[in-house]
């Protein structure tokens, strides 16, 4: 065992015997335990295990203090300007007590111990979840609080997951006495049982006098009746209502009843019995039990006149003369996602078609992909009422409970993103409606070099063998794609399903980098250049934009360079490092040198203020750097400090005021040369390399003035020795000199091409014009020839090793129902973006012809009209959604913003918050 290994066992052996906490821990030592007692809480999750949320405020400053700063703003701060080498490391206070003031109510629900947090906070941005041990540590090392304690549950049913239940649900009990309300909190997995003890002891009531029923928006609903049944399973959501009734022993004249205790009792107010629904085969409700049932009978099933468990009032009460599909979802808690996504699904004819036949045959329950076939059947009930209750508003409650069950990422009240639940959903129907009961194994084969043609049908023929339902017959289609090796060339073609098409934002994919190229040789002057690259490309990428831009010769290169505080922080020499490490406020700088650099040494040339003291005095604190750094290469000739001198006045040559002037005239046509820079320029013998050769200068130093000082210097430029005629160079592949100007050679020299230097980027004072763009260039960038990211190699069969191909994707066949998502939020691990970019699209007449690279000869058209859109308004962490559907029977759009319903223009419709498109095939 070593030293730090016993401190540490010592350390954790301490820590179980609570000992820990009298003795005064280093930063170090805190944050260890907190990641060992992390770990052992989070290999042994259960239900019911304590969390605690903590302010993300406070914990931030523990994590800065224990040295894991990693939020946003220090990241991006260190990553622009906090060098290491140059900048001393600073010590971080200790913060204060707990405090998670911030996090709640200033009051306590009255029957409930627990302080209550604020609405819609943001684990990761105001909140922080730890276990039960570690609050414990945090506790016993700063105190402080308030203690929020939160439960775990388990949640969904295929796949389950651990989630920590940070809102439970409020319930408010309307006690039908003297109409009081009381607020009680529990969690979505307690039993209706306990429901019934927490309301009987807060209302002093014995338990078999008490009856509770469904009171959702006000409307008595069904009795809560089956006691083992959760909270969740009940549909019952978040603030709704419970309506407390009291029971009182029946009399002669009464019917018998008795409680689940066994007691004979009576209702105060008795409802009628609800009638049996019953759709394609799905289940039968009638007072919260399900059973299935395989009877049909669309007549009865929309005749009920009492009020559905969804609190909606009669969904078959359709006035005469109204149409269907104008129904409105009640939003039940961010969940106007949901509500955009579904009204655009209910809007799609070939699903209306469908859902509103007997589909019973279809529903596959033995699919282990998909579930039970539950989810088609919420769907498809829902879909029916939408579209036979008028323009009454649904409260999806059942579906929404189906949706926690099978997909656990869309419990709880946070807002969602539509986009992804209906990637869900459409998988899930499809799953449940696959009409393939047994899935065969199939081996897939290469292609070998068959035609694409007879590659591609066996593709589908395979697809389709396994994967036969509604959703596959509307919205699949299939696309081409092809990986080259970039070492040995390797072609491989796939021929893959798609349900949708993801298409990025050109302006979200490219970059604009402005980029300042100085001439090595001292054969022009520097000159600005702006590229765009891909916002996800490489240096490479960027060195590749430029040579061209700035017209680079074969036998040239370009040497990148950072430049920080005026000298050159660091060379950009890795070709593959993502451009992502270069921030938009930086100075990037490049040097046309020559493409051969053996056996060359590299001569880096600083420049400092005129300050006589300097010479005087040189140390490091009184040095004062300005100007961009200059950059040649220079050959093994280059022997003294005379040599020294005549490269750098030949480096500055372009910069005399003479030449300058010169070349201002005729820019366009050619930079200055060497033979006009006067009499202090270097004549035509003095055997300086054409082009950007090497510099091999030698100059009679006492034919000329010396109007600066150069100085040796190390590669921080802290010690400097200043060069004399006679110094001797020192082997080495690296020499940097910092040259001391004068006021007089300042005067000589237009020293401004050194300092106005543009960043990377600048945004514009002024807000510009909205960019736009259109859906096709947004499809033209999705399918352009593009490497793969470092994170994304391919493993090419043929090299045996995975290499960064390059990837082309091509439409090969078009669904009927054409769903396009526009990728407007981005993602990474610290920073989120949405772009509000207009774009334009087509609300009819959508040819994509050009882009299909499949000839049959099925005579299938491809192009579409325009029918629903997802829209996203507001920013990240928020916003809010809604739908524009058209009646297609009517013509007539119409915009659906949850509950509200309303008439709208195709005008309307094109706006930049346009999320996702649906298109159907115009036959």
């Amino acid at each position: 065992m070593t030293i730090a290994d016993s401190g540490h066992e010592m350390m954790m052996t301490m820590m179980e015997n609570g000992a820990v906490s009298s003795l005064p821990l280093t930063p170090s030592q805190e944050k260890q335990i907190v990641s060992d007692l992390t770990a052992k809480a989070n290999s042994n999750l259960k239900e019911d295990d304590l969390f605690f949320v903590v302010s993300r405020r406070w914990y931030r400053a523990w994590e800065r203090y224990v040295g894991e700063d990693m939020d946003e703003d220090s990241i991006v701060q260190r990553s622009t300007r906090a060098r290491a080498a140059d900048l001393p490391k600073t010590t971080v206070d200790r913060p204060g007590p707990i405090d998670n003031s911030n996090l709640v109510v200033n009051s306590k629900d009255e029957g409930n111990d627990h302080l209550e947090l604020i609405t819609s906070l943001e684990e990761g941005h105001d909140y922080v979840l730890v276990a039960e041990e570690v609050w414990n540590k945090l506790v016993d090392w700063y105190a402080g609080g308030p203690p929020l304690p939160r439960k775990l549950i388990l949640q969904g049913l295929m796949p389950q997951n651990f989630i920590v239940e940070v809102y439970p649900l409020r319930l408010k009990v309307t006690d039908s006495r003297d109409g009081s309300q009381t607020v009680i909190r529990l969690s979505r997995k307690a039993s209706i049982r306990e429901l019934y003890e927490r309301v009987s002891a807060m209302k002093g009531l014995e338990q078999y006098k008490v009856s509770l029923r469904d009171y959702f928006n006000e409307i008595k609903c069904s009795e809560l009746t089956n006691f083992d049944q959760t909270l969740e399973d009940a549909n019952l959501l978040m603030d709704q209502d419970i309506l407390l009734e009291t029971i009182v022993k029946e009399d002669s004249s009464l019917g018998q009843g008795c409680d689940y205790t066994g007691n004979e009792l009576a209702l105060v107010t008795m409802e009628p019995a609800r009638s049996a629904l019953t759709i394609a085969g799905g289940p039968t409700l009638s007072n919260g039990s399900t059973s299935y049932t395989s009877n049909f009978n669309i007549g009865s099933s929309f005749g009920s006149s009492i009020a559905d468990t969804d609190g909606y009032d009669s969904f078959g009460s359709m006035r005469k003369g109204e149409r269907g599909g104008l129904a409105g979802l009640q939003n039940l808690g961010n969940t106007c996602f949901m509500n955009s996504a579904l009204q655009c699904l209910v809007h799609t004819p070939p699903l209306v078609e469908y859902f509103l036949k007997d589909y019973s045959d279809e529903i596959n329950k033995q699919n282990p992909l998909g579930m039970h076939g539950e989810l088609a059947l919420a769907f498809g009930e829902l879909l029916r009422k939408m579209w036979s209750s008028g323009r009454s508003t649904i409260a999806p409650r059942q579906f929404k409970g189906k949706l926690a069950r099978f997909a656990p990422q869309f419990s709880g009240y946070n807002q969602h993103d539509s986009q992804e639940l209906l990637a869900f959903l459409l998988d899930g129907l499809h799953e449940d409606l696959n009409r393939v009961k047994q899935k065969p194994y199939i081996e897939m084969k290469d292609s070998d070099g068959r035609p694409d043609e007879e590659y591609a049908a066996e593709c589908w023929k395979n697809h389709r063998t396994r994967n036969d339902s509604i959703i596959v017959d509307i919205c699949q289609g299939q696309y081409k794609s092809t990986l080259v090796c970039p070492v040995c060339n390797k072609i491989s073609i796939t021929f893959d399903p798609f349900m949708y098409l993801t298409l990025p934002l050109p302006s979200s994919m490219t970059r604009t980098m402005t980029v300042t190229v100085f001439y090595g040789d001292g054969s022009g002057l520097p000159m600005p250049y702006t590229v765009t690259v891909s916002k996800h490309g490489c240096w490479r990428d960027l060195c590749m934009a430029l040579s061209a831009e700035c017209c680079l010769r074969s036998d040239e290169s370009l040497l990148l360079a950072e430049v920080y505080e005026h000298k050159v922080y660091k060379f950009l020499d890795i070709p593959l490092e993502p451009l992502s490490s270069i921030k938009d406020d930086e100075y990037i700088v490049a040097y046309r040198v020559p493409k051969k650099r053996v056996g060359l040494k590299r001569l880096e040339i600083l420049h400092q203020f005129p300050d006589r003291s300097i010479l005087d005095n040189l140390k490091v604190n009184e040095r004062k750097f300005f100007g961009m750094p200059l950059v040649t290469y220079v050959t093994e000739e280059i022997e003294t400090g005379a040599d020294i001198y005549s490269v750098v006045k030949h480096v500055l040559s372009p910069l005399r005021k003479t030449c300058v002037t010169s070349s201002r005239a005729h820019f366009d046509d050619e930079n200055c040369s060497t033979t006009e820079l006067g009499d202090e320029m270097i004549t035509s013998d003095s055997q300086v390399a054409t082009g950007n050769g090497p510099m091999s200068v030698r100059e009679d130093l006492s034919s000329r003035e010396i109007s600066f000082t150069l100085f040796v210097t190390d590669e921080r430029a802290y010690n400097v020795k200043q060069v004399e005629e006679d110094y001797i160079l020192k082997p080495g592949q690296c020499l940097r000199v910092v040259l001391d100007w004068t006021q007089k050679a300042l005067e000589l020299y237009n020293f401004s091409f050194l300092e106005d230097i543009p960043v990377v980027y600048k945004a514009a004072a002024k807000k510009t014009r909205q960019e736009t763009l259109t859906l096709f260039s947004c499809l033209e960038a999705f399918l352009k020839e593009e490497p793969l990211g470092p994170d994304d190699m391919w493993y090419c069969p043929h090299c045996k090793e995975h290499r960064q191909a390059t990837k082309k994707l091509d439409l090969w066949r078009l669904p009927e129902i054409l769903v396009i998502h526009l990728k407007r939020f981005s993602y990474s691990r610290y920073l989120k973006n949405k772009l509000d970019t207009f774009v334009s699209f087509p609300v009819h007449n959508l040819d994509l012809s050009k882009y299909v690279k499949c000839k049959d000869s099925s005579g299938l058209s491809h192009v579409y009209d325009l029918y629903a859109v997802s829209n996203h308004y507001g920013g990240l962490g928020g916003g809010h959604y809604s739908a524009h559907a058209k009646l297609i029977d009517e013509n007539r759009w119409y915009h659906f913003d949850d509950s509200h319903v309303s008439p709208a223009s195709e005008d309307d419709i094109k706006t930049n918050a346009a999320y996702v498109l649906f298109y159907h095939r115009v036959r």
